[in-house]
């Protein structure tokens, strides 16, 4: 069926590049990132990251952008306009975010439910042992229904901002959400080195440790243990956090690529686009290790829920009265973080339909709405009804949610992602590509870098990773 619906596009360069860094500044900047960085060697892991933001991440990036621009489709038929027989890449482009959205929406939820508890003075509470536990398995007043009623509304949210569109919804929200978030997380991560606090070790000495100490270690590597199996554990997880970091792979750049006009400079966007992701993504590191670090031990840096909703409540708790202030200010920033990227999700998934079947957006998005609240409340009852244990590949437990986010995110991105190198790589070719960046006589500085990442590096690395997320152990 065509498209009858006139397309919508963003009002201008700034609205895209905001709506864009919306999207990847998400769950995995606030609470991956830091527990990486923690994890991977602090400084080191920061500069591999960045050098692969640079070079493979801007590939993505780039090609995603371009294929949405030039195409003017959603994921679900921008591939097969691109070249016949490659179409079947757009259903998996179109799976990724429709498996994410109603997990994501669940997480989203939780993060109401904290914000709500900070600003309402729960906060102690919430610190408390089990408390997280007793949330989502239905142990609180509520009972099961409450991870569900917070759900419902964080998901209603992101599709009220879609159906109002890419100017009055997302391109709006984004130009207000986006400064916002960014001054709070350089404010709390001021706030984060001014930290101190005084333990007693187990041989009854005290020991003060500081955020200034944390954000060293957060910063300076230390070569003098970096081995082979090291370098190369921390070059993977900083490729796996680069597609949650840049929002790649999962349909949702091909659909707001798609929505911006054509004398727009694409190759100076996607810098900045590039630049406000990587900042973010640091600031969350320099916000969350100082201030762990100092009150918990580097010990505590665990990574996904734990982190944010068990060892960060306990963080702030034992800041006084200011830990209740950053706490609910620092759930604000997470809950803006959680909605700009949620609603990229929706918005893939709603551009697919519109674009393949002529659906009016409200219709869309409200079909779309309501397969993710069926399949959001069954996420949800996954910590409690429907509660059960299995091993994925990769050796960890999971639940429902764990084994949406692990076909989502380690087996479809990845085919995808190899997929889209080798059909631009080599079967349209690179030229596809560099003359959409550069349609209007723009610049395209890393032209020969574009070249070569797309055609044998970025497969090459995409490979490796793929293979290690079905469970390969490569030492």
């Amino acid at each position: 069926m065509e498209n009858t619906n006139k397309r919508n596009s963003f009002g201008g360069t700034l609205g895209f590049v905001l709506a864009a860094a919306g999207s990847a500044v998400g769950l995995g900047n606030i609470w991956r990132f830091p527990y990486l960085a923690a994890k991977d060697g602090g400084g080191l892991f920061i500069f591999v990251y960045l050098i692969l933001a640079l070079t493979f991440g801007f590939t993505l990036l780039t090609t995603e952008i371009a294929i949405g621009r030039k195409t003017k489709q959603g994921p679900l038929t921008a591939y097969g306009k691109i070249k016949k027989g490659w179409g079947f890449l757009g259903p998996i482009a179109t799976i990724v975010p429709f498996l994410i959205m109603p997990y994501y929406c669940v997480i989203g939820g939780w993060v109401l439910k904290y914000l709500v508890g900070f600003v309402s003075g729960g906060g102690a509470a919430m610190a408390g042992e089990g408390y997280f536990g007793a949330f989502i398995s239905g142990g609180l007043m509520g009972g099961i229904w409450q991870p569900v009623i917070f759900f419902v509304i964080f998901l209603l949210m992101c599709a009220f901002v879609v159906i109002r569109g890419v100017n009055k919804g997302i391109e709006s929200m984004s130009k207000i959400i986006m400064p916002v978030l960014l001054v709070l997380v350089i404010g709390i991560a001021i706030f984060s080195l001014t930290i101190s606090h005084t333990t007693t070790n187990e041989a009854g000495e005290q020991i003060t440790r500081t955020g200034l100490q944390g954000m060293a270690k957060y910063l300076i590597p230390d070569f003098s243990t970096i081995t082979l199996k090291q370098l190369f554990v921390t070059v993977m997880d900083a490729m796996g956090q680069l597609f949650y970091s840049l929002s790649v792979a999962m349909g949702i750049m091909v659909a707001y690529g798609s929505y911006v006009k054509d004398d727009a400079n694409l190759a100076k966007s996607i810098n900045q686009i590039e630049i406000f992701d990587t900042v973010v993504a640091f600031l969350a590191g320099a916000m969350i290790i100082p201030a762990v670090y100092a009150i918990s031990g580097p010990e505590n840096m665990n990574a996904g829920p734990g982190l944010m909703f068990m060892t960060l409540p306990q963080v702030f708790m034992q800041m006084g009265i200011a830990g209740h202030i950053i706490g609910a200010l620092f759930f604000i920033m997470v809950l803006f973080a959680a909605l700009t990227s949620a609603i990229s999700i929706l918005e893939a998934v709603v551009a697919s339909l519109m674009d393949k079947f002529g659906m009016k957006r409200t219709t869309a998005a409200l079909a779309e709405t309501g397969i993710a609240l069926v399949l959001g409340i069954i996420v949800c009852f996954g910590y409690n009804l429907l509660m059960f244990d299995i091993k994925l590949p990769n050796g960890s437990e999971a639940q429902i949610l764990d084994i949406m986010d692990y076909v989502s995110n380690q087996i479809l991105m990845p085919i995808l992602a190899i997929g889209t190198c080798i059909l631009i790589g080599w079967v349209a070719k690179p030229k596809y590509a560099i003359d959409e960046v550069t349609k209007n006589g723009e610049r395209f500085g890393r032209k020969g870098l574009y070249n070569v990442m797309i055609k044998f590096v970025a497969p090459a690395l995409l490979f490796v990773l793929f293979i290690q997320a079905l469970g390969v152990n490569f030492f």
